[in-house]
């Protein structure tokens, strides 16, 4: 089981790799007026969702 530090480190790194793809995404759409690739954003939203497993205890995910 990691602890409170470990996790903190965990979701830290996750957050910046997916602010990092963000940014790039987010330039592509406004500079060069592209939209990103469904799979792109299909794989931003599974880092997002595998984040979110980190951060929430599993008690409070079954409420929603």
């Amino acid at each position: 089981m990691a602890t409170a530090k470990e996790k903190k480190e965990e979701v830290k790194s996750a957050l910046k790799i997916l602010r990092s793809e963000l940014r790039k995404m987010h330039l592509g759409v406004t500079e060069e007026l592209a939209l990103p690739e469904p799979t792109e954003v299909k794989k931003l939203m599974t880092q997002m969702e595998e984040l979110l497993t980190v951060i929430e205890p599993k008690s409070s995910r079954k409420k929603k």
